[in-house]
């Protein structure tokens, strides 16, 4: 239950005043009566929608009847049907290429909000930051259009932990701090998110707050804001509300919780709940201070993530509360040396008499006994000193110098990297157009200096901003340890080094599925990861080009990679 809540997508509610209930329906089970009963809907929904086309008329927008166990592109697996509404459903899926979870959001193709939903998920692929929940994919195939985003089962939503109560000082500090700047970041590459209600918010077992559906959940509905960084500003603010209080703030309860009482207004949190911390209160309404609402203490209003995001780091740092101290367990006196270590001796009832030994050696007998060893240690005496004297007065002889053991000098060092070989390489470009000058990719290993593999031309260093890198994927045919990466270029070029997880059966697709090890730019390079890295596909990618004849251009001239 945790994972299922966890990952799947807010689709509840529409908006934070007014939600929707909607369940996730039942998924068809496999059998021979279930399939016939899914071939007689295909065929009548194949029939209606000609019958709809040939009049003239809009077809009818239904979601896709799809089951447990079907796979989209031959890879995602459909495991279980988390939500289905508006035309739309949401599914839990397995990637069989990875072997990992994923979610996924499926359509139709004549749905009206197909493209859009297309073109947000793949403006949110772009933006590759790891505080969103990351899009691997946005496909249209076969009547269908899905985007597949990543799953998160150790993750739980911010609305299971209001459920829980209110947050600490320190949370509720973190999550504005957090979710403020990671929005400031969406909205200055132009993205906004207009759905941020608690259940877009996610907390990882570190501590990191992550946001889920950034421009596709407002795709998904249709909503759109004529001033999208204001209606994100006030949503954070929402959310901080609801961290401080366990309310929501306005009238109309929302997200499992309750609404402000009616006709008050919007109080400050801190006059809704005793001991909340007076700083975040503040910032609270700030980020609320709209429609009327004015903020506490005269400050201005904060009316962009950017703004609220500068505000949160211009007040006191809030502390994580101190870890309670435990008194030790009092000290318990052991028998360690009687062999009962840690158990007390029981205690007899009685007391036992004690014998007292008489006094030693005062019969005649004893007296005798005495004088004799007295005799015989003043003798062992003399024999002793005797010996001593011998040994001191007589001849020295000289010591033979010790046999000198010959000493082994080893030259060792350890073995120089060695060149592991490229078995093939391709061009790698999945946020463009896809293909990025193929042809002339084996004059990049080809120890030939005088080739190089190329780029497309641009009109700036950052690819005109129609993608954020560009790179090849280098097959080193098994995974082996890499320790480092030379590389030439022509000119100075912004690269960095990322490479696929160890046990990756089969090349990722995304960029954001390889892990960056370092980064560096020049026209001579060497990329060391940390520590050496076993893969078995290395992505060189380029994130800034050199100047080419008043347009932009990367000249890849040579790879060589040692293990």
């Amino acid at each position: 239950m945790a994972e299922r809540s966890t990952a799947a997508v807010d689709v509840a509610d529409n908006s934070g005043d007014d939600p929707l209930t909607a369940k996730a329906g039942k998924a068809a089970t496999d059998g021979v009566a279930e399939k016939e009963k899914m071939a007689e809907k295909t065929a009548e929904a194949t029939e209606n929608k000609a019958v709809e086309r040939q009049s003239g008329e809009q077809p009818s927008l239904t979601t896709p009847e799809l089951h447990s166990g079907h796979k989209l592109a031959r890879r995602y697996r459909l495991e279980e049907c988390v939500t289905r509404l508006d035309g739309f459903s949401s599914w839990r899926a397995v990637d069989e290429k990875l072997r990992r979870a994923v979610g996924v959001h499926l359509l139709p193709a004549d749905h009206p909000r197909a493209r859009s939903v297309l073109a947000a998920a793949r403006s949110a692929a772009l933006l590759g930051d790891p505080r969103f929940v990351q899009v691997l994919d946005a496909v249209e195939e076969n009547d269908l259009v899905y985007v597949v985003h990543e799953w998160l089962p150790d993750s739980v939503e911010l609305t299971a932990l209001l459920a829980a109560g209110p947050l600490e000082p320190h949370d509720a500090y973190q999550l504005v701090s957090q979710v403020s700047q990671a929005m400031a970041a969406a909205h200055r590459e132009g993205l906004s998110h207009l759905r941020l209600t608690p259940s877009a918010v996610l907390r990882s077992s570190t501590g990191q707050y992550r946001i889920r559906g950034l421009a596709v959940n407002a795709a998904l509905r249709g909503i759109t804001a004529e001033r999208p960084q204001r209606t994100d500003t006030e949503a954070i603010g929402a959310l901080l509300y609801a961290a401080l209080t366990q309310r929501w703030p306005y009238e109309n309860d929302a997200h499992g919780l309750s609404g402000l009482p009616k006709g008050v207004g919007l109080l400050p949190p801190d006059q809704v709940r005793a001991g909340v911390h007076r700083g975040l209160s503040e910032i609270a309404m700030r980020a609320l201070a709209n429609d009327g609402a004015t903020a506490s203490r005269q400050e201005p209003p904060c009316t962009t993530p950017d703004e609220l995001a500068r505000a949160v780091s211009t007040m006191p740092r809030v502390k994580p509360p101190e870890p309670e101290f435990a008194a030790p367990p009092e000290y318990q006196r052991t028998t360690y040396q009687q062999g009962t270590y840690g158990r007390p001796q029981p205690h007899p009832a009685s007391t036992q008499p004690v014998v007292v030994p008489p006094p030693p050696l005062q019969s005649r007998t004893g007296r005798a006994l005495k004088w004799t060893v007295s005799a015989l240690l003043i003798a062992a005496l003399g024999l002793g000193s005797w010996q001593i004297a011998d040994r001191l007065l007589g001849p020295k002889e000289t010591p033979k110098p010790p046999e000198a053991t010959p000493t082994v000098v080893t030259d060792e060092k350890p073995a120089p990297p060695k060149p592991i070989p490229i078995k093939s390489a391709r061009d790698f470009d999945p946020l463009g157009g896809g293909s990025e000058k193929p042809q002339a990719i084996p004059k990049a290993y080809d120890g030939d200096p005088s080739t190089y593999w190329y780029t497309d031309n641009y009109y700036s260093a950052r690819f005109g901003n129609l993608k954020t890198g560009v790179g090849m994927v280098l097959d080193l045919g098994k995974a082996q340890k890499v320790s480092s990466v030379d590389l030439s270029f022509l000119g100075d070029t912004s690269v960095e080094l990322r490479t696929a997880p160890a046990d990756a059966e089969s090349e990722p697709t995304m960029p954001n599925q390889y892990i960056t090890r370092a980064s560096k730019t020049g026209s001579n390079v060497t990329l060391k990861p940390i520590a050496p890295v076993t893969t078995r596909y290395v992505l060189i990618w380029l994130t800034e080009l050199p100047a080419n004849d008043g347009n932009f251009r990367g000249k890849l001239t040579e790879i060589k990679i040692l293990g």
